[in-house]
């Protein structure tokens, strides 16, 4: 459990630049794994999500690496413009990691960031990653330190499954990866996703519907050279699915790769709508609004007549 803060740990042991800052959610974050470790290069700076962005600035500038933890709503939405002025705009070398992204909380609109990703794919110099499991994670810690330049990356906490161990499966910065091959339908996906995406391809191949999955974990920059080439294999529809609403993410991020090459297959999208969302039960939740691995196969039988 806890992929992040345990990976955080590692790297800060092999680098003394690593320090971890957070906005009074270290618990929630599973940042409190590297506060017990380092508690002297951990910074608790409380509510203050544009006070913990204008600091974490200041420490790149004096040659830190700040890993920068919050919920994804506080990380994008609050803290917009500190992000973009004193983070993005100096191409500082400081990486967020946010929590709930998407709709993965029941806490309603204050804590569902169904547009983190279109946020932070349109500010320049900022890389923008959707991890879809425990392996991801581990794997993209060290990858984005060694990154030099802003990062945002989704984060899912506490106990993270693990799916991608079953594949030929390695986190590679800016690299989709297909994880399974498939005549009918291609899934493009990305986060937890791509771990419905998988599910959807075994229950639909008892239904005699051969599906591929395509994990994009890197949202921006965005591998276009695999999509397309995957993409171009005539007799599928390629169905883009993603935990965020269908503007500005993934689905609007491959339509554009796809037409400017003119490529133009079969194109659905599963996202969560352009509305703000209900509070509730993630499970009611996901099934309403499309995204449960249920509505997902039910969808594609729909597309495919």
């Amino acid at each position: 459990s806890a992929p992040f803060g345990h990976a955080l740990v590692e790297l800060a042991r092999a680098k003394s630049s690593v320090i971890g800052m957070t906005a009074d959610l270290g618990k929630y974050t599973d940042l409190h794994i590297f506060a017990k470790e380092f508690p002297e290069r951990y910074y608790q700076m409380g509510m203050a999500e544009q006070l913990l962005m204008g600091a974490a600035s200041g420490f790149a500038h004096e040659g830190a690496q700040p890993f920068v933890t919050t919920y994804a709503v506080f990380g994008t939405r609050r803290a917009y413009d500190f992000v973009h002025q004193t983070i993005a705009e100096d191409n500082l070398d400081v990486k967020i990691v946010c929590a709930l992204p998407g709709l993965t909380t029941g806490y309603g609109p204050s804590h569902q960031a169904a547009e983190d990703l279109a946020l932070m794919r349109a500010m320049p110099n900022m890389t923008v990653i959707d991890p879809c499991d425990a392996l991801d994670i581990e794997q993209m810690v060290p990858a984005i330190a060694a990154h030099k330049g802003p990062v945002y990356a989704r984060l899912l906490r506490g106990n993270v499954p693990a799916v991608l161990d079953e594949y030929d499966y390695r986190f590679e910065l800016g690299k989709a990866k297909l994880l399974r091959d498939g005549n009918d339908v291609l899934l493009i996906s990305s986060g937890i996703m791509t771990m419905r995406s998988l599910e959807v391809a075994k229950a639909l191949a008892a239904d005699k519907v051969d599906v591929g999955v395509l994990h994009v974990p890197t949202i921006k920059p965005l591998d276009t050279a695999t999509i397309l080439r995957e993409a171009k294999r005539t007799g599928r529809v390629v169905i883009v699915a993603e935990n965020h609403t269908m503007i500005g993410g993934l689905g609007e991020a491959v339509a554009r790769t796809l037409l400017t090459a003119g490529v133009t297959p079969p194109f659905r999208q599963i996202a969560l709508p352009d509305a703000f969302l209900a509070a509730g039960a993630l499970p009611t939740l996901h099934d309403r609004y499309g995204i449960s691995a249920n509505a997902m196969a039910t969808s594609i039988k729909t597309w495919l007549g």
